[in-house]
């Protein structure tokens, strides 16, 4: 078992992007408009601020940008990412406005942001769940609520795991095309964790090279997420299924 920030760095990071489906315009505009759907938008007259927290190659960081934010603040572990996020934002004209900071997402929001001065934090693409355990979601959380201006949004995307899968349920293809072949399949420790192994083959010179890796992500239930938000005094205002099979949850500082 490795942690999250282990696993990316030995096997996904250099894959992520292809794993999103490899356009990664096409990414960030659907990021755009799920974040544009639930309000979250600035106008840059207002020099609005956001945070990132795990934005891997950034689409969300891009997207948010596009919608009016000028400062982006992205957190992340992968330096490979964060490489790609600043070769993205360059492209797209939006450098100016993304601010790349590796490490942790714990304790990120103390260190880069000061109270009541963010508009949008967003955690997505099942990042949350990669915490090692739930009093680091809950302390995440805290450290939100207390970046956020009022009015300010939260949001997050992950994969609800409470439910067990059984035999070849637990075996999930993600993506395969000529040269890439990306499967994982899931163990279930305890009723708080599951155990992720992801299968990699890629194909060189006709040959199929297979490797693998496996971290924990924690089994989040959207009832015991939507009660931190309001523990910590966020109001939430949308919390259903959305897109990928991800659900999205939206909370507000009133």
């Amino acid at each position: 078992m490795t942690a999250a920030a282990d696993h990316y760095a030995h096997l996904l990071a250099e894959h992520y992007t292809w794993m999103l489906g490899g356009d990664i315009e096409t990414v960030v505009a659907a990021q755009a408009e799920l974040l544009r759907g639930l309000g979250v938008t600035a106008r840059p007259e207002e020099k609005a601020a956001a945070v990132d927290l795990g934005c891997g190659p950034g689409v969300q960081t891009l997207a948010l940008a596009r919608l009016g934010f000028t400062s982006v603040t992205a957190v992340d572990t992968s330096d490979l990412l964060l490489d790609e996020l600043l070769e993205h934002a360059r492209r797209s004209g939006a450098a100016d406005a993304v601010r790349p900071v590796h490490g942790d997402i714990r304790g990120a929001l103390p260190r880069l942001t000061a109270p009541g001065s963010v508009a949008a934090v967003v955690c997505m693409g099942d990042t949350l769940p990669h915490l090692p355990d739930r009093a680091d979601v809950q302390e995440l959380i805290a450290d939100v609520a207390d970046a956020l201006r009022p009015g300010g949004s939260f949001v997050v995307t992950y994969r609800d795991l409470t439910r067990d899968v059984h035999g070849p349920d637990r075996f999930i293809p993600v993506r395969s095309t000529d040269d890439r072949i990306l499967t994982c399949f899931l163990d279930y420790v305890d009723g708080d964790t599951v155990l992720v192994h992801d299968l990699l083959h890629t194909r060189q010179d006709d040959t199929w090279h297979l490797k693998t890796s496996s971290y924990p992500k924690l089994r989040l239930a959207p009832e015991w997420l939507t009660d931190q938000c309001a523990a910590a005094g966020l109001v939430i205002h949308h919390d259903e299924a959305g897109p990928r099979g991800l659900r999205v949850l939206h909370a507000v500082r009133p």
